[in-house]
């Protein structure tokens, strides 16, 4: 990979050999040979179009709440949405940019009375990613107020998607089957009583901090709960709670009982 060349496409920032314990929630070390920051979503296009041209390897890493990079150098190109960061409120519709960090907006949102975010408060991601994978918590999820998005397809064309184009289901939504990327969503939401709405949100916060070790590299809730079950109670009955085998190990490990 010639770096000079994604220098000189001049899309936006890039950074080289990155340590990416500081670009995910696991802190595991590892180096990323090149990190780009596009400008927009013309220069995102324009280094997408020169990733295809030269077959390299690349991925989009949001807010890096999902990622562990098992090698320790990764050759590829990383991309963060970092300045794709736009918010705007009208009233009950929220339009934001996919790099926005989706806990910011869930608590922005959730102090001014407008209802529908509130289980987002705790997740640590970016606007984009959560769209992607249908992040949720408390039995909501961003299928629920989603309205639309713009999205970056394969062949380049920025297209609006309903809601009902996304096939949402549980963590999942159509952008991961064809690798789309999410640029903007456009999230409705509801007037609600601001004190009830913060009430939820620090009483939800409370739990967390009573029940989880914030204090450690973490990337919240990462299994996904069975149909009527829940993976923490699954892990609980096998007797894995605080088990250690070595991070990756144990990851997989737990990952297909």
């Amino acid at each position: 990979m010639d770096i000079k060349k994604i220098y000189d496409l001049n899309v936006g920032d890039v950074l080289e050999n990155v340590d990416l314990s500081k670009y995910t929630t696991y802190k595991l070390k590892a180096t990323g040979r090149v990190l780009v920051i596009p400008n927009d979503i013309e220069n995102l296009k324009k280094l997408i179009r020169f990733i295809k041209e030269n077959c390299l390897k690349y991925k989009i890493i949001g807010n890096g709440s999902n990622l562990i990079f098992v090698d320790d150098v990764y050759d590829g190109i990383l991309i963060k949405l970092d300045k794709l960061g736009n918010l705007d409120i009208n009233d009950c519709i929220v339009t934001v940019g996919a790099g926005y960090n989706l806990m910011k907006l869930a608590l922005k949102c959730s102090m001014m009375g407008l209802s529908g975010l509130e289980f987002a408060t705790g997740i640590p991601g970016s606007v984009g990613g959560s769209v992607y994978m249908n992040a949720g918590a408390y039995n909501s999820d961003i299928s629920c107020v989603l309205e639309s998005a713009l999205v970056l397809t394969h062949d380049l064309d920025v297209v609006t998607y309903s809601n009902s184009d996304f096939k949402f289901g549980y963590r999942t939504s159509i952008l991961q089957n064809n690798h789309f990327i999410c640029l903007e969503a456009k999230f409705r939401l509801e007037h609600g009583n601001k004190d009830e709405i913060m009430e939820l949100v620090n009483n939800r916060r409370e739990r967390r901090i009573s029940s989880q070790p914030l204090e450690y590299p973490s990337a919240g809730s990462v299994f996904r709960n069975p149909l009527n079950d829940y993976a923490g109670r699954l892990i609980e009955e096998i007797g894995y709670k605080g088990k250690s085998v070595g991070f990756l190990e144990m990851f997989i490990l737990v990952s297909r009982r």
